[in-house]
């Protein structure tokens, strides 16, 4: 017989050798079926965890805001101001009122409106200062990077200085969001050399802009002849809720609602821009242009928030670090977060600013520097020690 094997022969050579790989692949499938399923339980526990961790703080939301009501140069009880509220939102539809009229016009002309423009400012601040780490890459950069913040507030001031209140309040508005964005267009044309804007430049034109404002700012005040003028002008460099009004609440609410849509449509591109410019360039997007779009939507945001608030600092800066650290650096988590935190930040800080000194308020920046500078302080030496860990 020829050792030469037949076609039978190899036929069913190549059957069984098909057996045996099918054989020795059917593990690595189960494998990747055992892999995709905890994936997906992976996943299911993140997106309860995140669900969880909104839920706590639309809770401290809630429990900041109904202090808020309650709290302040005439103490009204909880279940008071509850009943107020919500016998205004069901246009008096639910509960007959069995409160007294002063306790009404307390909560509903004086401190919703400020709650309500504490938490929208906080929320825009938070989102900014999330957006504005994302495009220049610097965690400890915030919304007064820019020079916004010292623009809006010498703005304001140049009116103020100068005796400009053709519109009455809305005037400083106007000249505070335009002053923000004069600052801005500045800084721009500082950084913008050779066709080209770096994250690093943009930075340091900001700090330098926002140094000569301030000084500029307090020479106003200084040779002001009205001896009034600096105890104003505090408001602007300092923050507060003191002059809300419903009046003014449309503005910074509509300007919130666009802003952090607009970012939440660019949330694959601010992470794309976190992997650094060459990876994003790589994946299709046109880093320059998509930079300066959302330095001037948060230039923007921040303008319309320093108009009707003042300048408060750390919101931007700090609110992003805490938020990453819970949720994560995706954008598409962490911008919805980010907001839910920041405001109910402000209305914590706005209750304690106008408590602890009662009937005296404090201004809103003081607190948030306070409590945001020790914070930035223990986050740089935490960072400072993973450093060194890691060397």
């Amino acid at each position: 017989m020829s050792d030469v094997p037949t076609t039978n022969e190899q036929g069913g050579s190549d059957e069984r050798a098909a057996l045996l790989a099918t054989l020795r692949a059917a593990p690595p499938k189960a494998t990747d079926a055992k892999v995709v399923r905890l994936a997906r339980s992976s996943s299911t526990r993140d997106q309860g965890r995140y669900a969880a961790v909104l839920a706590g703080m639309l809770a401290l939301i809630g429990i900041a805001a109904v202090a808020g009501l309650m709290i302040g140069s005439v103490t009204i009880p909880a279940g008071t101001a509850l009943s107020i509220l919500l016998h205004r939102i069901s246009g008096g539809l639910l509960l007959e009122p069995d409160w007294r009229q002063a306790h009404e016009i307390i909560i509903v002309q004086t401190r919703m409106p400020r709650v309500i423009l504490a938490a929208v400012v906080g929320a825009s601040l938070g989102v900014a200062g999330m957006v504005i780490q994302a495009i220049v890459r610097n965690p400890l950069a915030g919304p007064s990077i820019l020079g916004v913040s010292s623009g809006a507030a010498t703005g304001a001031v140049i009116v103020m200085r100068f005796g400009l209140l053709v519109a009455g309040a809305f005037t400083l508005h106007i000249a505070a969001f335009v002053g923000g964005l004069i600052a801005l267009s500045i800084v721009f044309w500082i950084a913008r050399t050779g066709g080209h804007m770096t994250p690093t430049r943009l930075v340091l034109a900001g700090i330098a802009v926002s140094a000569v404002l301030s000084a500029l700012t307090s020479l106003l005040v200084l040779t002001s002849p009205d001896p009034q003028l600096a105890a104003r002008v505090l408001f602007w460099t300092l923050g507060g809720f003191g002059s809300a009004q419903w009046s003014i609440l449309p503005i910074p609410v509509v300007a919130l609602a666009v802003g952090l849509a607009i970012m939440l449509v660019q949330a694959r591109r601010l992470n794309l821009l976190m992997a650094g410019d060459e990876s994003a360039v790589a994946l299709g997007l046109d880093v320059e242009r998509f930079r300066r779009t959302m330095f001037v939507l948060t230039a923007g945001l921040t303008g319309i928030t320093v108009a009707v608030s003042g300048v408060i600092g750390f919101v931007g800066l700090i609110m992003p670090h805490i938020v990453r650290l819970m949720v994560g650096a995706d954008h598409r988590k962490a911008l919805p977060a980010v907001a839910l935190l920041g405001a109910s930040f402000t209305i914590a800080a706005d209750l304690v600013a106008r408590s602890i000194i009662a009937p005296l308020e404090l201004p809103v920046g003081i607190v948030t520097a306070l409590v945001g500078g020790p914070f930035f302080i223990w986050l740089l030496r935490r960072d400072a020690r993973s450093l060194s860990v890691n060397r």
